[in-house]
């Protein structure tokens, strides 16, 4: 079955590209590891999905430039007086139907996001909001409980694309993943979706009436997310052109800059990897297994060895090159010390190390022999993404332990969504949760992560950053032939 699927994709990427990339002109076709989860920002954590969500398909308020300055985009400008935040909100923006976009569509998105019915990942980033609320058009009102810092405007403006009230407003909050419009989003971004072939790919066209304010209509005439799971059937396909772009595992960088008609771009995320510990069941309910696992682990071994050098040992979840990063102290690799906190829990801890993937599990399998040598007995479990988010981040938080990159954001919001999947509540200030972190390991972190991007060259104006792989994606544009 899985040599069969592998098939059907190679025949799909030749069908759908053909072996030349000048054939495909202004079509720009991206690889994607999975599907996207789901196009509606109230519903998933994927990261490249946000990314599509934010710079593709739909708006945010506000937008970070590379600096991660918040700019404006659909909101003009802002202002704090006293407990309120005001946006003022452009006038020319539509939905690909020609509606307006009104401050009704920021009224019924903000609602809906905290909302704990629609079960919105960044809730927590919206709690001290008391009232939202459309004085006209184009204005909306914040009311908040204890206000923001002014100046500081909240890293959730930056990264919640604003949804379509007219389409929406009729589902309840609790079967919002069952909305029809996920299924046919109408956005009013710089590209117009048209059609999503699921596990397959999700085709978007220029928007040509993409306001100049916000950028202009993009220059390239498609965006195509393609969906190839297999790392090698990637990277064969854009070694052949029949891909734009693949995200490459780093042992492959050197190989992909032996091709004159390829780049390699590497860029800074904010992606920390680690262990995360389920503190609710056995045995990482006792703080010593959560000790032992930190100190059995060989983190420099996994970045020199599984990343070739493309990350950094991380101590925390806050990379040393974001703002309100706070130092911790660095755990240092004592396998015999982790013995010996085994050893005092009794019998030999047995866990399952859950996992999303279906191939070598490399990076797994150093995790697993690393623990085992101190008296662990684990077992490693891949399922696909799907699946891995609702047993991770459902409600049940069925898992005792799995290895994953967890998306983050400037404002490290992300920290406290941490905290609830391994059951330790975190204090809403940043520099606090770092610390707690540090003191009750629930997560043992591994590294942070870096991307690392195969690109053909054909295409021109791209640049990639801690934002991620799309945020110029309006002013990409190919190179003609000479």
């Amino acid at each position: 079955m899985a040599r069969s699927r592998i098939l059907l994709l190679a025949v799909f990427l030749l069908n759908a590209c053909g072996a030349d990339s000048l054939r495909r002109g202004d079509t720009v076709l991206f690889a994607s590891g999975a599907d996207l989860q789901s196009i509606n920002p109230l519903l998933t954590v994927h990261p490249l999905a946000r990314q599509v969500q934010r710079y593709v398909l739909l708006t945010t308020l506000a937008r970070y430039d590379s600096t991660l300055t918040a700019r404006p985009y659909l909101a003009r400008a802002w202002s704090l007086s006293g407990n309120t935040l005001t946006f003022r909100l452009r006038t020319n923006v539509r939905w690909h139907d020609g509606t307006p976009t009104t401050a009704r569509d920021v009224v019924w998105t903000l609602d809906a996001a905290r909302d704990p019915m629609t079960g919105y990942p960044r809730f927590n980033d919206l709690r001290a909001l008391t009232a939202v609320t459309a004085p006209n058009d184009s204005t909306v009102e914040l009311r908040y409980a204890t206000p923001p810092a002014p100046g500081d405007l909240p890293d959730v403006f930056t990264d919640l694309a604003i949804l379509p009230a007219h389409l929406l407003d009729t589902v309840p909050r609790g079967r919002l993943r069952e909305a029809a419009w996920n299924a046919q989003p109408v956005g009013n971004g710089p590209f117009r979706f048209v059609t999503h072939e699921p596990n397959r790919r999700w085709v978007f066209t220029r928007n040509p009436d993409f306001p100049t304010e916000l950028g202009g209509p993009p220059q390239i005439e498609r965006f195509i997310v393609v969906v190839v799971d297999e790392p090698m059937i990637k990277l064969s396909a854009l070694v052949a052109g029949e891909l734009d772009f693949a995200g490459i595992s780093p042992q492959h960088a050197g190989f992909v800059r032996t091709h004159t008609a390829l780049a390699v771009r590497e860029y800074p995320l904010i992606l920390p990897y680690g262990l995360v510990l389920n503190t609710r069941r056995p045995p990482f309910n006792d703080p010593r297994a959560r000790l032992a696992a930190a100190l059995a682990i060989d983190r420099q071994e996994i970045v020199d060895g599984y990343l070739f050098g493309f990350a950094a040992v991380a101590d925390g979840p806050v990379s040393p090159t974001l703002p309100r990063y706070q130092p911790v102290r660095h755990l240092p690799l004592a396998p015999d010390s982790a013995r010996r906190l085994v050893a005092a829990l009794g019998a030999s801890p047995q866990f399952e190390l859950l996992t999303v993937g279906s191939g070598e599990a490399a990076l797994e399998q150093m995790l697993q022999a690393r623990l085992n040598a101190v008296g662990f007995h684990v077992t490693i479990r891949q399922i696909e993404l799907s699946a891995f988010l609702d047993r991770v981040n459902g409600a049940r938080h069925d898992f005792s332990a799995a290895v994953m990159g967890i998306p983050g954001d400037p404002g490290l919001g992300f920290l406290q969504a941490v905290g609830d999947l391994t059951g330790v509540a975190m204090p809403a200030d940043p520099i606090a949760a770092q610390q707690l972190f540090a003191q009750r390991l629930p997560v043992v972190w591994l590294y942070h992560a870096r991307g690392v991007q195969g690109m053909n060259q054909r295409l021109q104006g791209v640049q990639m950053d801690v934002r991620g792989e799309l945020p110029t994606i309006t002013a990409w544009h190919v190179r003609k032939p000479q």
